[in-house]
């Protein structure tokens, strides 16, 4: 495996650890900011969390103060990072639509946000979802999904995980671009 294969593995793997972090406190939840900082840098500034971090992981996910309410690429904006921090992860919950479902409301057109929303979150066929985008400054990304409410085969709840670096690539960018100078 090459070097920015193992770099983009870990950034998955990153993804994943924020993924179910977030999920341990269930759904119903607003939007997270991780930074991603490297282990012994934070294990140098505070040697008190040694008993509470993987001193083994090259990076650790340090939990950032609420966001702002309001519109989350305006947030996303104001952003700069202390060069200690190498990375960042977002959580938030989404809706998912079937692609012809999406192709139907495409027909609002974007001129009423609020309104396109709403009518996600009405249409019969939706389906919520955690979404996790994380990225590196050097440009390494990664996204993980959890979709709510599947049921397998005896009717039984289950969430199904999807794992591909291109499932938001806006919401990549819009964090990439909390790095640039």
């Amino acid at each position: 495996m090459t070097e920015s294969g193992k770099q983009a593995s870990g950034v998955g793997a990153l993804a994943r650890e924020v993924e179910e972090f977030v999920a341990s406190a269930g759904w119903e939840q607003p939007p997270q900011l991780f930074a991603l900082v490297p282990t012994q840098a934070l294990l140098a500034q505070q040697p008190e969390l040694a008993g509470q971090l993987d001193a083994d992981a090259e990076l650790t996910p340090v939990a950032q103060e609420s966001l702002p309410e309001g519109d989350l690429a305006e947030a996303l904006g104001r952003i700069a990072w202390p060069d200690l921090v190498v990375g960042c992860a977002l959580a938030q919950e989404i809706i998912v639509l079937p692609p012809d479902a999406e192709e139907e409301l495409g027909e609002l057109g974007d001129s009423d946000a609020d309104r396109l929303r709403q009518a996600a979150a009405d249409h019969p066929r939706r389906t919520e979802a955690r979404l996790v985008a994380a990225v590196l400054r050097e440009g390494d990304a990664s996204c993980v999904m959890r979709l709510r409410g599947l049921s397998d085969a005896d009717g039984e709840p289950v969430d199904e995980i999807i794992e591909r670096a291109d499932l938001a690539p806006n919401l990549v960018e819009a964090l990439k671009a909390t790095f640039a100078p």
